[in-house]
């Protein structure tokens, strides 16, 4: 799984990140798969955003606020299906559509994106 391009966080800035995330986040509610994230879905959006920050190239947001990533183990507790990534995925592609125009997302670098969030969401599976 190849890592995102760090030009994703030099174009779109933190805020940029933040911003798309919480788009994600709002269609995550919204979906059937709601139970899986917390009441808060602003607050887990940020949780999630510092990740991504993290991981294109930027400073160390989510080990300073929680520690290491360790993200296949932190979605343990959680009973995640075949059914429930592809729903989490399509939200995720779902929030990208506007990403460009929204956040200032590349273009060029979306196709390359969504592969890293396919294969992403394909560890976090844990469950049948």
């Amino acid at each position: 799984m190849e890592r995102p391009s760090a030009e994703i966080l030099v174009a779109m800035g933190e805020a940029g990140v933040f911003g798309l995330l919480e788009d994600v986040y709002q269609l995550l509610a919204e979906s059937e798969i709601r139970e899986l994230f917390p009441e808060d879905v602003v607050e887990a959006s940020r949780r999630s955003a510092a990740f991504f920050v993290q991981l294109l190239g930027g400073p160390p947001l989510f080990s300073q606020q929680y520690g290491p990533p360790r993200m296949r183990q932190r979605h343990l507790p959680f009973e995640i299906d075949d059914e429930a990534r592809a729903v989490w995925l399509r939200c995720f592609e779902a929030a990208l559509e506007d990403a460009p125009a929204r956040h200032g997302f590349p273009p060029e670098h979306l196709g390359g994106f969504v592969a890293f969030l396919r294969g992403f969401s394909t560890w976090m599976v844990n469950a049948l």
